[in-house]
């Protein structure tokens, strides 16, 4: 199998324009972009590994399509701003508690603990300490005197 896919890969290169458009109407089932040869290429190239090994795994595609709803739609675009306090999605914050480390991913609009979405870092740092605690000193991110 892996033989016929690098011959497959090898045979892009080589192959004229309208062998790569042929390709892709065959792989994709819809008419190959105006695009310039690299991109058929490179297009072309991952979707065959993509048929042979199998695509991305729904996780990764998940995670693409939170961070893709950060952004307006416009190529090189910013992230859109949720909250002005609130860290860029996809930041760390780690802290150490009764000496475990624990950590937590800032997505869109939430945060990730041990694999479950939280609304909010005070709601994680109960989850942790059992007690209330504001999450943004808890973390951090604020500085308790600043916080009454």
């Amino acid at each position: 199998m892996t033989d016929t896919v690098l011959a497959q890969l090898a045979a892009l290169k080589d192959a004229p324009a309208q062998a790569l458009k042929a390709k892709w109407r065959q792989l994709f089932d819809t008419d190959p972009p105006p695009y310039n040869r690299r991109f058929l290429e490179s297009r072309l190239a991952y979707r065959i590994q993509e048929l042979a090994y199998g695509g991305l795994k729904k996780d990764t595609i998940e995670r693409l399509r939170v961070l893709g709803k950060q952004y307006d739609g416009k190529p090189g675009g910013r992230p859109k701003a949720s909250s002005p306090r609130m860290p860029i999605a996809g930041t760390r914050l780690i802290r150490e508690c009764q000496g475990i480390e624990h950590s937590v991913t800032v997505r869109g609009d939430d945060f990730e603990f041990q694999g479950r979405p939280y609304k909010s870092l005070s709601a994680i740092a109960r989850e942790i300490t059992g007690v209330r605690w504001n999450g943004w000193v808890f973390f951090g991110l604020k500085n308790s005197r600043s916080a009454s």
